[in-house]
């Protein structure tokens, strides 16, 4: 039995180690920190690009086909682990709309349910939103509580027999001909058999360390995280550069930035001002709901938001799966049954040829 190791325990690796397990093989999951206690965690758990008629079409068929697969891999998590991820198809929201045509044209050609709302409708579908003109309404966009899935997914590869080692940061690689025979890590060398590396924004100076120069590199992003009455917002709101995302418990995420900042997560008050006043501006009652917490997470920023998912060009032992950008979580179910079906030589779910790693500018 072949034996996998993930470098990056985020929802990429974790859901790659779920796939590769089921298909027989032996997984260990390393990570330079805490299991899922990153970009995956610090997200805001919306299952769809922001607007998706602005990504590549190679994000497409990720996108679509993650969707499709979240109710069923939710419900099975949930039975595995004994904890709710707390998928909810609250929809998504986009008040005027600055590009509806667009959006009507992608929601035609790729057959997803969009529907225009007037004045009425919007005031009707969020009555505290303030007044709108028109918006779009996304009905089958879903959202879910992703430190929940998070939690939900350690336990259950843990006792499907999925083994984790924490604070293990990959330090370098020995190489044997066209193989990465081991890692050096900051616990000693560890002999590999296969290696899948999905370490989200750590992701391009690791593979620079095995000859592979990916575009991959850390984006900050910051949420503040409001308390509100349940049911104050309906939908996951989204109006340009902002989003609020309610929790079924009244809790209200509103984010986010976009700061290309290098490795630094710092938090500053002003940032959460900027945020509860976008929030308000949307909601005004967000203007004094308490404030639960502010966070920073680093996403994976690649040029497009196009991920690299394939065999690595050089060695024949190693894989990758990242450059999500912002879309991680959107994206993960698909690309781990595509990385695992490459890795396991079975028929892949969808063609993974705008993944590749040797696509141009990148190798």
């Amino acid at each position: 039995m072949a034996h996998v190791t993930v470098v990056g325990g985020g929802v990429i690796g974790l859901l790659a180690a779920r796939e590769l397990r089921a298909a027989g093989l032996e997984v260990t999951v390393l990570d330079r920190g805490e299991i899922g206690r990153e970009a995956s965690w610090a997200g805001s758990g919306i299952l769809s690009p922001l607007h998706p008629w602005r990504q590549p079409d190679a994000v497409q068929p990720l996108s679509l086909w993650s969707q499709r697969a979240y109710p069923e891999l939710a419900a099975a998590l949930a039975d595995e682990s004994g904890i709710d991820p707390e998928l909810l198809p609250s929809g998504l929201l986009l008040p005027d709309c600055t590009d509806a045509a667009a959006a009507q044209a992608w929601a035609s050609r790729w057959q997803v349910p969009l529907e225009s709302l007037d004045a009425a409708a919007l005031r009707r579908a969020e009555p505290a939103l303030v007044p709108h003109t028109a918006g779009l309404l996304l009905p089958q966009v879903a959202q879910i509580r992703n430190p929940r899935l998070l939690r939900a997914l350690r336990v259950a590869l843990q006792r499907a027999g999925v083994a984790f080692e924490e604070h293990c940061e990959v330090l370098g690689f020995a190489q044997r001909e066209d193989r990465i025979a081991a890692l050096d890590t900051r616990h000693g060398r560890r002999p590999v058999d296969v290696l899948l590396v999905t370490s989200g924004a750590w992701s391009g100076e690791l593979l620079r360390a095995c000859g592979l120069a990916l575009p991959i590199a850390p984006v900050r992003g910051q949420i503040l995280a409001l308390q509100t009455p349940p049911g104050l917002v309906r939908h996951v709101v989204l109006a340009e550069d902002h989003y609020l995302v309610p929790r079924r418990d009244g809790l209200v995420l509103a984010g986010s930035t976009v700061e290309h900042v290098g490795f630094d997560k710092t938090l500053a008050p002003s940032s959460a001002a900027a945020l509860r006043a976008a929030a308000a501006r949307l909601v005004p009652a967000l203007a004094d709901a308490p404030q639960v917490a502010h966070w920073a997470g680093l996403r994976p920023g690649s040029p497009d938001g196009t991920p690299y998912i394939g065999r690595h060009p050089q060695f024949e032992n190693v894989y990758v799966s990242a450059g999500h950008y912002r879309s991680g979580l959107t994206l993960a179910p698909a690309s781990a049954a595509l990385i695992s079906a490459l890795i396991t030589g079975q028929q892949p779910p969808l063609d993974g040829a705008a993944y590749r790693l040797e696509r141009a500018g990148t190798a």
